[in-house]
């Protein structure tokens, strides 16, 4: 009887804590929420696929710009970074970009010159003779105006960045004279200019991707590559190819983009503080970028096994009359106008 008590009673108060809960927050009123955990799905996250390593000028300005941004907006947006083409690769990121499949990406220039004809401008061989030519072109009028034409592919073009001059790797002889392409399987970015340009030194252009090189150079299906130093080393190419020239016949670069619709969808504030991150970001990008490659270059030197020559001076004035044609056809065939403006900006220095 005393135990039937007991149970009547802790019974009885069990039903009374319950109706009183319910008086507090109403039967069908939400339970209240841990405010840290709002705060968190509140967070914008911007996901930002790249498809190099992290220790190179971009995949190191790409954490740049994350950090950057979270600091700007009080972690009111996270940057989540994708590099070696985790998330996407060479051939799908820019749909990926399109469809809103991920907001950000820098797919080399070259690779957006079968879609904009005019970016091919920057492909074309000794256009430029110092970085800070590469720096003052891409991040000024004319830069800006190439990175508009992005609108038109719900792309909000937000920035170029610079990796650095491009050299040659061989896996045969070293690349000392313009008669030595001959015959030679050349890997090059889908990009007119750079295919003629070996076409020209009667080399075969292979457009191969760039996650696909390092197998590509192990099955013996390249005989050479047109690649930045700091590509070169930070991807181990000179595993496979051991003799490196220093060319500094064309640049390396990246345009930055966000997909469009995004962008529009964040707060104004939030857009500034984009442009703001991505500004600083660029800046950093451009006084680190030959300073990373300098360096990976120092590591080459270092090994052994990997022969690295620097063309000549007479060997540079021939290329650049024999690449002559090149910059020919891209008078007629795309943009006088457009390699006319780019000439003028490097050359009102």
């Amino acid at each position: 009887m005393r135990l039937y008590i007991t149970t009547a009673f802790i019974t009885l108060i069990v039903l009374i804590g319950i109706i009183g809960y319910q008086q507090q927050f109403g039967l069908d009123s939400t339970l209240p929420t841990d405010e840290e955990q709002g705060g968190l799905n509140d967070q914008i996250v911007i996901n930002f696929s790249h498809i190099v390593a992290e220790n190179t000028p971009k995949g190191q300005t790409a954490i740049k710009f994350g950090e950057l941004l979270e600091q700007k907006t009080d972690g009111r947006i996270r940057v989540v970074i994708y590099p070696n083409g985790m998330l996407y690769n060479d051939n799908n990121e820019l749909n990926a970009l399109e469809n809103g499949d991920v907001e950000m990406i820098a797919p080399s220039f070259s690779k957006m010159t079968n879609t904009l004809p005019t970016w091919s401008v920057l492909d074309l061989p000794y256009l430029f003779n110092t970085e800070e030519d590469v720096e003052r072109v891409l991040t000024g009028p004319f830069g800006e105006q190439l990175l508009n034409q992005l609108g038109r592919f719900n792309i909000k073009g937000l920035a170029f960045w610079n990796n650095g001059f491009k050299q040659i790797l061989t896996s045969g002889k070293p690349i000392l004279a313009s008669g030595d392409f001959k015959g030679l399987k050349v890997r090059a970015m889908p990009s007119k200019v750079l295919q003629q340009q070996f076409t020209l030194f009667q080399a075969t252009p292979v457009a191969t991707s760039f996650d696909e090189l390092y197998t590509e150079l192990e099955k013996k299906e390249l005989n050479a590559q047109e690649n930045t130093i700091s590509n070169i080393y930070s991807k181990g190419f000179y595993k496979l190819q051991k003799n490196l020239t220093i060319t500094n016949h064309g640049i390396l670069g990246y345009a930055v983009m966000m997909n469009e619709d995004f962008y529009n969808s964040l707060p104004t504030d939030l857009q500034e503080k984009v442009i703001e991150a991505i500004n600083e970001a660029t800046a950093w990008n451009f006084e680190h970028s030959k300073q990373m490659n300098d360096k990976d270059l120092e590591s080459l030197q270092l090994l052994s096994d990997v022969h690295i020559n620097t063309l000549s001076n007479e060997e540079q004035q021939r290329w650049q009359k024999l690449f002559k044609p090149i910059y020919d056809d891209y008078r007629k065939q795309i943009s006088e106008t457009f390699l006319e403006e780019i000439e003028k900006e490097i050359n009102n220095n």
